[in-house]
């Protein structure tokens, strides 16, 4: 599941008669800061009296919660589009309303009702609580409650990125949504970005001219579709960067951090309800707080979480290079909860390829960051991605790029092709420096063949490890196997741990820790025995 959309409900008709709980299907795209908007939207849509269903064949009413970050996630949320129209055009099929939310709404508002009249209303990024209108449902009256995360039975829990049917986990028919008690403050780069057009979408028909400002709070209801024992929070919205690529800060608007005591206090309620995972998510966490005049906010966050009774694994995500300061490195070595781990998109290791993306930086100065981080934080992993085939990257640049990954020796790695975006800066680029397709794959195969190499040899370091492992269930490749991750592994973007030998146990509990021993090591997987 995926982000939400500003949403035009205009016209939207009641909820389907003689259904006192209409039946709603969830379908969320895209990634986990996508994911928790479907939360919030699932919650709102519980609190005010939906009925998720995990069939889309029986629900009255279908969200489709989209991403629009690239051309294959724009097409991907088309297609989901369509399958679910065909939901309501089926004869024997009991879908009467389908809803479209996300960030593909953003984009082309008009466009998508226009050219597909199945779809009855749409939801931005920003309006998540519009949800409730499009649905033809009212939010009801705050009540006093002990907490707004209810969980489903585990069965309906699936990974983040499938059907909604089989995301769950509702909260009490309670809380209203709300928005942040405080004014939307903003930083000085992110208003200056404002002046420079960063954020302008004049040339998107059908864009509204208001950015997105909403940020969901601890009141606000959601419905976890991660498993039991783990949880994504977002601390911040929107981006102010200038990287000349994407289009989020579009999308998504200026950048925004929620209040500590907020976030601490939804975490708090995470842990009573049985989560002992929680993973920190934003657009770019390392501006945490800056907007709220906090100076190296990300690391007080950690201080303030890290103390929580109950939480035995938290870690964060999508940090920015020039951001990582040597406190918040030296708030991650200084507690046991806190994953040594150290998510760095980086994008490119040539200081011309990294201008023109407006990125900044060059293979030296990473470099010296990875060194820094490995000297304060002992036995830190580390995990980059980077684009290929980005406008007037030479074949110099490209080696330069694979020099840096054969130094950097980084855990784990993902590599991107350049993505030609309307509305990135980058798509204004000349033409002639546009990069061949061919030429762009072929150098992604080779990035990737050496970081199998350069993985492959650091498993195999692993092998005779004891580490404690988070069981998740039966794997989804083989009955024979079951899957599991350490805190060196976040939550489906990093290498599978399989357990092959379940020790001691009969069976294993899905969300339970256990103690086990690396046994064997593949090119980016490894294999485990619980030892108790």
């Amino acid at each position: 599941m995926t982000p939400p959309v500003q949403t035009e409900a205009t016209g939207v008709s009641e909820a389907p008669s003689g259904s006192a709980k209409p039946k709603i299907g969830f379908v969320s795209l895209g990634c986990p800061k996508n994911l928790v908007d479907s939360e919030v939207m699932m919650g709102l849509l519980h609190s005010a009296g939906g009925q998720l269903t995990p069939a889309a064949e029986d629900a009255e009413i279908i969200v489709v919660n989209t991403c629009s970050f690239i051309d294959s996630a724009k097409q991907e949320s088309v297609n989901t589009i369509l399958e679910m129209a065909q939901h309501k055009q089926a004869n024997g099929g009991r879908a009467r309303k389908l809803i479209v939310a996300g960030c593909l709404v953003e984009r082309y508002r008009d466009e998508i009702q226009k050219n597909i009249p199945e779809v009855d209303a749409v939801v931005g990024t920003g309006e998540l609580e519009a949800i409730l209108a499009a649905a033809g449902l009212a939010p009801k009256p705050t009540q006093p409650q002990d907490s707004p995360f209810n969980i489903l039975p585990q069965g309906l829990v699936s990974r983040a990125h499938s059907a909604v049917q089989q995301h769950s986990r509702p909260e009490e028919d309670s809380t209203q949504v709300r928005i942040e008690h405080h004014e939307i403050a903003s930083r000085p780069e992110g208003d200056l970005r404002e002046q420079q057009g960063r954020f302008s979408r004049a040339s998107w028909d059908g864009a509204t001219a208001a950015l997105p400002e909403y940020l969901y709070s601890d009141e606000t209801p959601r419905i976890l579709a991660t498993p039991r024992a783990s949880a994504y929070i977002k601390i911040a919205e929107g981006c102010d960067h200038p990287c000349s690529f994407c289009i989020i800060p579009q999308l998504r608007g200026k950048f925004r951090s929620r209040r500590m005591s907020s976030i601490v206090s939804e975490a708090e309620k995470l842990i009573a309800q049985g989560v002992r995972e929680i993973t920190l998510i934003g657009q770019d966490t390392t501006c945490y707080g800056e907007d709220l005049g906090l100076t190296d906010g990300l690391a007080q966050l950690l201080e303030a979480l890290a103390a929580l009774p109950g939480l035995k694994w938290l870690r964060f995500l999508y940090t920015y290079p020039n951001k990582v300061t040597t406190r918040l490195l030296e708030t991650m070595a200084k507690h046991d909860n806190i994953a040594k781990y150290l998510d760095v998109p980086l994008q490119h290791a040539s200081a011309s390829v990294l201008k023109r993306m407006k990125r900044g930086g060059n293979a030296k100065i990473f470099l010296d960051l990875i060194e820094k981080a490995r000297r304060i934080v002992p036995g830190i992993v580390i995990r980059t991605s980077f684009i290929v085939g980005f406008p007037g990257e030479t074949e110099n640049d490209y080696k330069e790029l694979e020099a840096f990954i054969k130094a950097a020796k980084i855990d784990w790695l993902g590599v991107f092709t350049y993505s030609d975006e309307e509305g990135a800066k980058a798509f204004e680029l000349d033409a002639a420096l546009k990069v061949p397709e061919r030429t762009i794959q072929a150098r992604r195969r080779k990035l990737m063949k050496l970081q199998q190499k350069i993985s492959a040899r650091a498993k195999a370091e692993w092998v005779g490890r004891e580490v404690d492992l988070l069981v998740e269930g039966e794997s989804e490749e083989t009955e024979l196997l079951w899957e599991g991750r350490t805190i060196q592994h976040a939550p489906e973007i990093d290498g599978k741990v399989f357990i092959n030998d379940f020790g001691p146990h009969e069976e294993l509990v899905p969300g339970t820790f256990y103690r086990a021993e690396i046994t064997e090591s593949h090119d980016y997987d490894v294999v485990v025995r619980i030892i108790e």
